[in-house]
């Protein structure tokens, strides 16, 4: 069954395509662009309540996580978070989320097309939920599917403490400055400070029956409502990967910035865990995630999963694709290594395709030059 947010019947909101990753919750709600801004300058909530949210629970939540999960989280402190993948025994990205540690109950969650994991016989799929039941054995965690129980709102811009506070009980709600700190939201639930989208963000997991109550408290408090369009022109912008639209099956955590944030390369075994330390260690990745400007003088845009071409040869494939309210149109792309900074570029397929070019700033570990220098080559 298709999920439908109940924000989406608030007067203004904007749906999604049917066939679009973001399909369920409000798009935007009038003026994108406009929405992108306030998410930059002041404060915007963000309905993303389709996320599925899973709680680990029991006494061995961490030493457990730790065994299947790519992140580091033995030690994990209360009232923290991190992010994690799950991979297949090839080191291929399966699953990401994000983890928020509070009381006696570990929360994960990820996006809806993050589910499935690694093929089983026979070709079938497990969601990740399935996959972590199985793994269990005789171990004391209790998994549960809590999406029904818990939705995500996020508040992006400067203003996202002031527009929190407001949910305390006895005084506003503060959270500490810490990337991935969390507190308990009165009446259940928690916030959780997050490095990305753009410079200040917050994750909210609150009761889904509160999902509308808490939407109009944060309104009520000046919080603008911003789409998943300005959510993701931001996360495009923050070069922050979405499993399923940035990746393939061939994507290991290096080519797209999870190592470290996501993905551990120290600790002990894990489910493709060999490759992550082989190459981090004595190899590159084949291919790097990379910003496009694209140019945006033809009404055509490439679609996810388009290849990036480099004259007649495919040097990459396109990933999400963005309208930003300073940059114009950008895509993610993996590119192959070896592709120049400066190539001349095409996106897209067969006769519809533009020009684009890579912001230099997003290749790892290269140049200083100015990213505006790739809008300005587009641009003429």
């Amino acid at each position: 069954m298709t999920y439908s947010s109940p924000l989406s019947e608030l007067p203004g909101a904007v749906a999604a395509p049917d066939d679009h990753p973001e399909a369920g919750v409000p798009w935007h709600w009038g003026d994108p662009f406009a929405e992108q801004r306030t998410a930059t300058r002041g404060v915007a909530v963000v309905d993303r309540s389709h996320r599925h949210v899973i709680t680990v629970g029991g006494s061995e939540r961490l030493s457990w996580l730790h065994l299947v999960l790519s992140q580091h989280v033995s030690d994990l402190p209360a009232d923290t978070g991190t992010e994690a993948l799950v991979l297949d025994a090839h080191g291929h990205v399966d699953a990401h989320m994000v983890v928020a540690y509070t009381g006696d109950v570990v929360y994960l969650d990820t996006d809806p097309d993050s589910q499935a994991t690694s093929a089983m016989p026979g070709g079938a799929k497990q969601t990740l939920l399935e996959y972590l039941q199985a793994m269990k054995f005789w171990s004391d965690v209790e998994i549960t599917d809590a999406t029904g129980d818990y939705a995500v709102l996020t508040l992006l811009g400067p203003d996202a403490d002031q527009a929190l506070g407001v949910l305390g009980t006895d005084g506003p709600l503060e959270l500490p400055a810490e990337s991935y700190s969390v507190v308990p939201l009165p009446g259940g639930g928690l916030a959780r400070r997050m490095p990305w989208p753009g410079a200040r963000a917050i994750d909210l997991l609150v009761p889904r029956p509160e999902l509308t109550t808490v939407w109009k408290r944060l309104t009520d408090a000046g919080a603008r409502p911003a789409g998943s369009w300005a959510f993701d022109a931001l996360r495009v912008e923050s070069l922050r990967p979405r499993v399923g639209v940035d990746t393939d099956d061939r994507t290991i955590p290096h080519e797209v910035g999870w190592i470290g944030s996501a993905a551990h390369v120290a600790k002990g075994c894990y489910r493709g865990q060999e490759t992550v330390a082989k190459v981090f260690n004595v190899g590159r990745p084949p291919r790097n995630m990379v910003l496009l400007h694209l140019d945006g003088s033809m009404e055509v845009y490439p679609e996810t999963g388009d290849p990036v071409l480099r004259g007649d040869r495919t040097v990459g494939r396109v990933g999400s694709v963005a309208q930003h309210h300073e940059l114009g149109p950008i895509a993610l792309a993996l590119v192959k290594r070896s592709t120049p900074t400066d190539a001349e570029l095409l996106a897209g397929s067969d006769d519809e395709t533009i020009q684009a070019a890579i912001d230099p700033d997003s290749v790892p570990a290269e140049g200083s030059a100015p990213g505006r220098e790739a809008v300005q080559r587009l641009r003429g």
